[in-house]
């Protein structure tokens, strides 16, 4: 009876080395890549927001893997803020995350229920944070009609002017209960009526026409100057 002959596979020892040394080079690049840290942050949009406080809603303040971080997750995160409205995080070239804010508008300071009120008619307790936002004080109750179409009006207020306006007063007469006086910065004092609201928005082109006077504008009817003394 035959024999039967059992061939012997010798196996290539180096051929083999050069494969899993490829495997492991490629697993190796793909875990750097995935692992490659953020390079770099911009954040674009804000006026008052601090940068810091977009990143640290993001959660990539510590720069974390450019590719693992979820941009998705970073805008969701963001826009639970009510100081923010929109948000879109985009990638660039060399490990750059862009942030592209649209922040809420904030529109006075409400001393009475010490409350910053934003366009969308939004109210969050004053805190530390308060100091960020360049807007004017509420300093008086405003009945609860006329506050709704004040905030509306308010909104409409362009956000070089509001920067002007340090206080504001519900100052109502016998003639007119929707009557407003606005403190600007610059020591004038301007009479509005709901009515009239966005008058405020032509301020600069009337400023130019005082010659550095001061005085109180009434621009609730009339539309006259008053020089102070």
């Amino acid at each position: 009876m035959a024999k039967k002959v059992v061939k012997k596979t010798k196996i290539k020892i180096v051929p083999c080395l050069i494969v899993l040394l490829v495997i492991a080079g490629l697993s190796f690049g793909v875990y750097f890549l995935l692992h490659m840290p953020i390079r770099n942050l911009i954040v674009k949009g804000t006026t008052y927001l601090n940068d810091d406080v977009i990143l640290e809603l993001a959660g990539v303040k510590d720069y974390p893997s450019f590719w693992l971080s979820s941009t998705i997750e970073m805008e969701e995160k963001i826009k639970e803020s009510p100081y923010v409205v929109d948000v879109d995080v985009k990638r660039r070239f060399f490990h750059i995350l862009e942030f592209d804010v649209e922040e809420n508008k904030a529109l006075f300071i409400n001393n009475s229920n010490q409350t910053v009120v934003f366009a969308d008619k939004v109210e969050i307790p004053v805190s530390n944070e308060a100091d960020i936002f360049r807007v004017p004080r509420l300093i008086n109750y405003v009945p609860d009609k006329k506050y709704k179409d004040f905030i509306t009006d308010m909104a409409n207020i362009k956000k070089d002017i509001l920067g002007k306006i340090s206080d504001i007063e519900y100052k109502p007469n016998d003639y007119d209960k929707d009557r407003f006086l606005l403190y600007m910065d610059d020591g004038n004092m301007v009479y509005l009526t709901l009515t009239k609201f966005d008058m405020i928005n032509y301020y600069n082109d009337v400023l130019s026409q005082l010659e550095d006077k001061k005085g109180i504008l009434y621009l609730d009817s009339g539309n006259h100057f008053q020089i102070k003394g």
